[in-house]
């Protein structure tokens, strides 16, 4: 909200010019009704037409005018709206450009907070300045035109009005909350359908149609269940300002006749009020209360959506430097916001050279969020991640590239020849090392088919399938020093042999390795398995944990029905 308003007052100019263009929309409505008694009690009642029609005409002549001011508006709306859009994408793309997360689909999360959050910031503001902005001028113009018109019946007007205001803003936090669920049971929906549609293949393979239904089934049931929740909410909404506004044409109804009869009012002056009240106030006050519960409310919601999803980044430069190679973890938890569900909750661990670790759980659990606390991309909300003895995030950069390497899902190769290609990370290796590095991790038939390491690669690895270019990618983070390895599913499209092999290869380099499992055949080659479903994670041996932990029973029963004699015990 602060970077919304301060980007918004970075614009001062275009905004008072708004204002100023407000003032001249709102004269109608402050004239409307003293022109209108005017022309009744002068004209028309007096036996004179002709100034009667004069002041009607006067009203018109103000009408035109405060067209023109609405015209002005819109013109120089676009003035405020589009940089303070551009400025929330540019903050986001920078986020993600920085986020460490290693998401499943390329920048599938930028893009739907730029199309969903920051679409409907964009589209809440310009109707904040247009509609919230011309109803607000609008009904305190009328007000004040009553007030200074039909003094007596002032109070008759007024206090209905800010009764139901009043109420209304009682219900706006329940408004708020309802709202916000509806938001989020849409994003959960989308989810889920997601999920299940990037894992469709493991849902076949596992059998998983029925609960992957289940589960899609049950989010549209909740999504269903807010959005009729913010319909109610609405409906009670729009009974509150109905009351409210229908309330003071009784009262003058009712109350006025008696005025007129003792000389306290005049017929125009009555005539002027009706016209404030059904032409100004009724209506903007309506506008008003529906603009405030859908587009304030809206707005509220996306700006905080944005808040908690938008990728948090960390610019100090650490100047620490590690004592020895070990990782110790303690207590660790880490959240997107201060707001958000932690996904990393209560982490212990040492990880010591010549440890394979394998990390496993369902997809979205915080796998690589754990991944990306070991590399320093990000710091941990409480407890420590330490490497050699420092906080692995205050370790000077150089030390930390070169000690500890992530191999994402996702692959990076760029035209040129196989050789600085593999050599990226690497400058000074050999030809003898590149091509040791290629064997190692069964990439030497590619190789040989390429035409060896003066082969040229094209645009992002061109030609060559994803599991080629994933072993391309391995052969490159081998042939480096780093002595610690984190395999973020860098396998996913090798088939069960060939990950085999790599990973057999990572855990002989002596170093340690960290596997986030993409088939769970990786924690029976680790020498101990962590659990992550949510909760504080678990570790141990696959043995072990086969009969403590029901979630790791359930996945292995999930990919292995052999491990049916071995199922876990139902508490941990």
């Amino acid at each position: 909200m602060r970077f919304y308003l301060s980007t918004l007052a970075g614009h001062r100019r275009g905004v008072l010019m708004l204002l100023a263009w407000s003032a001249l929309e709102g004269v109608p409505a402050f004239f409307g009704g003293r022109l209108v008694g005017t022309a009744v009690d002068q004209g028309f009642a007096a036996g004179e037409p002709l100034t009667g029609v004069l002041w009607l005409l006067a009203f018109a002549a103000l009408a035109v005018a405060g067209a023109l001011g609405q015209r002005q508006v819109f013109a120089r709306l676009g003035a405020v709206v589009e940089p303070m859009r551009d400025a929330l994408v540019t903050r986001i793309v920078k986020g993600v450009l920085n986020d460490p997360t290693h998401r499943r689909t390329p920048d599938a999360s930028a893009v739907a907070m730029i199309t969903r959050h920051v679409e409907v910031v964009r589209d809440a503001t310009a109707g904040v300045l247009v509609q919230a902005r011309a109803l607000l001028v609008t009904t305190l113009a009328a007000l004040i035109g009553l007030a200074t018109t039909a003094t007596a019946l002032i109070w008759l007007v007024v206090l209905p009005i800010v009764a139901a205001l009043a109420l209304f803003a009682l219900m706006l936090p329940s408004l708020a909350k309802r709202q916000r669920d509806a938001v989020m049971a849409d994003e959960h929906t989308a989810e889920a359908s997601g999920a299940v549609l990037t894992g469709l293949r493991d849902v076949v393979a596992c059998r998983a149609a029925d609960e992957a239904f289940e589960d899609i089934s049950t989010q549209v049931g909740r999504q269903a269940d807010a959005t009729v929740t913010v319909a109610w909410a609405n409906a009670l909404r729009a009974t509150v300002i109905a009351i409210g506004g229908f309330t003071p044409i009784v009262l003058l109804v009712a109350f006025a006749p008696p005025l007129v009869a003792s000389g306290q009012l005049t017929t125009g002056a009555v005539l002027a009020a009706v016209v404030y009240l059904t032409n100004n106030v009724n209506p903007a006050l309506h506008g008003l209360a529906r603009t405030t519960s859908t587009i304030v409310m809206r707005l509220m919601v996306a700006l905080k959506r944005l808040q908690e999803a938008a990728p948090r980044t960390r610019e100090e430069v650490g100047d620490e430097v590690p004592s020895n190679g070990e990782f110790v973890l303690r207590d660790v938890t880490f959240g997107w916001s201060p707001d958000a569900e932690p996904v990393v909750r209560g982490l212990s661990l040492d990880l010591r050279p010549g440890d394979h670790l394998a990390v496993v759980g369902p997809s979205g659990i915080g796998k690589s969020t754990m991944a990306s606390l070991l590399t320093g991309l990000m710091p941990p909300d409480f407890g420590s991640v330490l490497f050699g003895g420092a906080p692995v995030d205050l370790v000077v950069p150089v030390v930390r590239h070169h000690a500890i390497a992530l191999i994402p899902q996702e692959t990076y190769l760029f035209t040129g020849t196989v050789r600085e290609n593999l050599a990226l990370l690497a400058p000074s290796a050999t030809d003898q090392d590149l091509i040791e590095a290629v064997d190692k991790v069964g990439a030497k038939p590619l190789l040989d088919r390429l035409g060896g390491l003066d082969a040229t690669l094209g645009h992002a690895g061109e030609g060559l399938s994803a599991g080629e270019a994933q072993l391309l990618a391995l052969a490159r983070v081998y042939v480096t020093s780093a002595s610690v390895v984190i395999l973020d599913e860098a396998t996913s499209h090798l088939d069960p042999a060939a990950e085999a092999r790599v990973e057999r290869a990572f855990s002989q380099r002596e170093g340690i390795l960290v596997v986030i499992a993409h088939r769970l055949s990786s924690a029976l080659r680790a020498n101990r398995v962590l659990v992550m479903d949510g909760g504080k994670p678990l570790l141990g041996t696959h043995e072990h944990l086969l009969k403590t932990s029901s979630l790791y029973g359930q996945l292995m029963l999930a990919w292995d029905p052999t491990h049916h004699e071995e199922a876990p015990l139902p508490k941990r």
